[in-house]
Order: structure tokens, then sequence, then C-alpha cells
């Protein structure tokens, strides 16, 4: 039944470590090497290399939220959104579904 995600390659699902600076820090960033794949074509979509991508949604939401508590997860799900967005480019959802009102 899952056999195209069981096939996966091991090492589309490895995990790499990069360093990334932040604000005048070094900081490591540890994600699977397919979301570093997705970070690139990501940036590349934006005229950024990848540092540049995390430098500035970092920047962002720290301005929106006043921290970054999981800068790893953040990445994922950006990259998740932009996968979202590259499927389906004219649906643009406004409420997440754990966001939804009456709860």
């Amino acid at each position: 039944m899952c056999e195209v995600y069981s096939s996966t390659p091991t090492e589309r699902y490895e995990c790499t470590t990069r360093s990334v600076r932040l604000n005048g820090f070094v900081t490591s960033v540890r994600l699977e090497n397919e979301f570093w794949t997705i970070l690139e074509q990501l940036s590349a979509s934006q005229d950024m290399s990848v540092p540049q991508f995390i430098c500035e949604i970092h920047d962002e939401v720290l301005a929106r939220r006043g921290e970054v508590r999981n800068l790893a997860s953040l990445l994922r799900v950006c990259c998740a959104r932009f996968i979202e967005n590259v499927q389906c480019p004219t649906e643009s959802p406004t409420t997440a579904p754990w966001q939804a009102t009456g709860s």
C-alpha cells in the first residue's frame, strides 16, 4: 500500500546540519535532506540563497511574533506550504484546520 513511500531512498530522509548566520550569530539547523532540497527550490523562486531565505523568514517571524520557537519546524512548514502552493497555486487557505472558529 505504501510502496511509493517505503521505497524512498534513505539519502532523502537522512539529516544534514547546516550553519546559518542569524542576527550576527551562527546557529545550526538540522533538517532531512528532502527539506534542504525543497528549501533550495523555494529560495531560488524568491531569488535568494538558502541562507538568505532562512535569515529573511527568521527576521519576519521575529518581527511578527517576538520569537522563533522552533526554526527547524518553521522551515519544514515553509516547505510544505511551498509544495502546496506549487500543486494548487489558486487555492490559498487563510485558516488552517486547527484554527477553525468556535473552538
